[in-house]
């Protein structure tokens, strides 16, 4: 069972006003970059020059080194487009190169992971319990 906290956050609540000066278009996926940017913790999608999705996570030490997805976020405009499930599957590929697991806490990981078994291997649930708890000592990071 995941706690309410560990869910997609959507930003469409939140748009940005419309910006004259820059009209929007849809990227093909051939233009977005992806992007691991561990000290901060999100692997980002990068389009034009600008972030337009990202996955944010931390690394579990203990049991195992796992990467821990917690959000996944799609900007409005480029929602769609294939953008999150790129993501989850650079996010399972860098971690099958680094030899760990993925532990996924984030809605649209879980998901996206049952979707594709051959990709992505299931998480132990000691690790995934474990993973739980960090989350809830570090109130503050997500």
């Amino acid at each position: 069972m995941r706690p309410s906290r560990c869910r997609v956050r959507s930003r469409r609540a939140a748009r940005r006003p419309s910006r004259p000066d820059r009209p929007t278009r849809r990227m093909p996926m051939s233009e977005i970059e992806i992007r691991d940017d561990r000290a901060a913790g999100r692997l980002e999608a990068i389009g034009d020059g600008e972030v337009v999705g990202h996955i944010e996570y931390f690394v579990l030490e203990a049991p195992a080194r796992a990467l821990v997805p917690v959000h996944t976020i799609v900007e409005p405009a480029h929602e769609g487009k294939g953008i999150a499930g790129s993501l989850a599957r650079e996010l399972y590929g860098i971690a099958a190169r680094e030899g760990i697991v993925v532990a996924p806490l984030c809605p649209y990981v879980v998901k996206w992971a049952e979707r594709h078994p051959a990709e992505a291997p299931a998480a132990d649930p000691e690790l995934l319990r474990a993973a739980m708890e960090w989350l809830r000592a570090h109130p503050g990071r997500f």
